[in-house]
């Protein structure tokens, strides 16, 4: 996950204060003891989880959702959630608009991100997405075939794959076109009459009297500043997850209408789809 998407209109965000500083530090302190306290008993609890189960993950990834919960208790940020739990076999598509994202999207499901190769070899963020099982794809057209058996493969071990299918972060006013390449695993003969996709969209509401954009993470914003930023905000915004009904992939004929179904899907929950 990097933003790419950018915007002529960058934030203009004022110096942290010091109460803002304190801040900082007392949550900084406690959501990193958090992360990476809950990445090694994650890892210890894999070393037994690994051997009798494989590539399916019973218990582990009960860690990663308890620690994306208390990460927004850390941050006094709300969560509000609505509309159902998916509970067939499938994957979840969402907007993308910041970071953030991926500790709401997990605290709220056992979920598994597809990201680009790159994201693995990132200090921290990499070693967070390979403990959790993340699914890494190359942008290569020869790894095509690969990467369609590797989808299929943990689909069927009833993973719930979760990718972002506009390709990029926004400032979480707009959804952007969905690309139907991501689609194409799930056409596969193997698994197309047993899989749903449930549309998921992320609103984001920036803390009063700041900018909306606040949360958004996008074009060549640095992760640290961000951090740094959201960390230090009081009082804070929310963000809001709904979850539309799962969609079955058979009841489509290709990846372009499907894709086409679910960013509409998307886009209907959403404040400020088509800025």
């Amino acid at each position: 996950m990097s933003p790419t998407w950018d915007s002529d209109d960058p934030i203009i965000a004022p110096p942290i204060s010091a109460a803002g500083w304190v801040r900082v530090l007392l949550r900084g302190i406690t959501l990193g003891a958090v992360v990476f306290g809950g990445l090694a008993l994650l890892l210890l609890l894999r070393l037994f989880e690994r051997p009798i189960f494989g590539v399916d993950r019973p218990l582990t990834p009960y860690i990663t959702q308890a620690v994306c919960r208390c990460a927004f208790v850390i941050l006094r940020l709300p969560l509000v959630v609505r509309g159902p739990r998916m509970k067939v076999r499938g994957a979840v598509v969402a907007n993308h608009g910041s970071w953030l994202d991926i500790f709401a999207l997990n605290a709220r499901k056992n979920v598994y991100f597809v990201s680009k190769s790159e994201v693995a070899s990132w200090p921290g963020i990499g070693w967070l997405a390979r403990a959790t099982g993340t699914v890494f794809i190359q942008r290569d057209p020869r790894e095509v075939k690969a990467q369609i058996a590797v989808f299929e493969d943990r689909l069927e071990h009833g993973h719930r794959l979760l990718f972002f299918p506009e390709g990029t972060s926004t400032d979480t006013l707009r959804v952007l076109p969905f690309k139907p390449t991501l689609f194409a695993p799930f056409f596969s003969d193997r698994i197309v009459h047993d899989m749903h996709i449930q549309p998921v969209t992320v609103i984001y509401h920036g803390p009063d009297g700041e900018d909306p954009r606040f949360y958004g993470w996008w074009g060549d914003m640095g992760f640290a500043q961000h951090l740094l930023k959201v960390l230090a905000q009081h009082p804070q915004g929310k963000i809001e997850l709904v979850y539309h009904v799962p969609t079955r992939v058979d009841a489509f004929p290709n990846r372009k209408s499907l894709a086409s179904h679910l960013e509409s899907q998307v886009r209907s929950a959403h404040p400020t789809p088509d800025l």
